[in-house]
C-alpha cells in the first residue's frame, strides 16, 4: 500500500475544518495510508490550545506516525547542509527525510519549503 505523508500545515487546515482539505484526506485514505512524522506530532503538539486537545488527539492517533531514525536524520542533515534556501529548516529536512526513506508522498501547503528533487509532492491550497 502507498503512504502518503501528510504536513503539518495540512493538519492544521483539517483542524480549522477546511472541506476541500478534508475530503482530499479521505479519498486518499481510500488508496494509501496516511501517515505523519513524528516531527509533525512534535509541531501539531507545540501550537495545540487545551481546547482542541481532544479533536487534534483524535487526528493524530488516525494516522500512522514514522519515527525518525539514523538514516532520516542523517539525510535530514545532508539536505540541510547542502541546499542553500533561505526557507530551508530542519524539521521540515527531516519530514523530507521521511518522505525519501519510506518512498511515499508528501502532502503539503508549504510547496516551496520541500525543493528536494527526489521527493513526490502533493500541493494543496491554502486560502488566504
Amino acid at each position: 500500500m502507498r503512504q502518503i505523508v501528510v504536513d503539518t500545515d495540512v493538519l492544521i487546515l483539517h483542524l480549522r475544518g477546511n472541506e476541500s482539505v478534508r475530503e482530499m484526506l479521505r479519498e486518499a485514505a481510500q488508496d494509501s495510508l496516511l501517515c505523519c512524522s513524528a516531527i509533525t506530532i512534535g509541531e501539531i503538539h507545540a501550537g495545540m490550545r487545551d481546547e482542541e486537545r481532544e479533536k487534534t488527539l483524535k487526528l493524530l492517533n488516525s494516522l500512522a506516525v514514522i519515527d525518525v531514525d539514523r538514516k532520516i536524520a542523517a539525510l535530514a542533515g545532508d539536505y540541510r547542509r547542502t541546499i542553500k534556501s533561505h526557507h530551508l529548516e530542519l524539521d521540515d529536512c527531516l519530514i523530507a527525510a521521511t518522505c525519501v526513506v519510506n518512498k511515499a508522498t508528501l502532502i503539503t501547503g508549504n510547496i516551496k519549503h520541500y525543493p528536494m528533487q527526489e521527493i513526490e509532492k502533493k500541493e494543496v491550497s491554502i486560502p488566504s
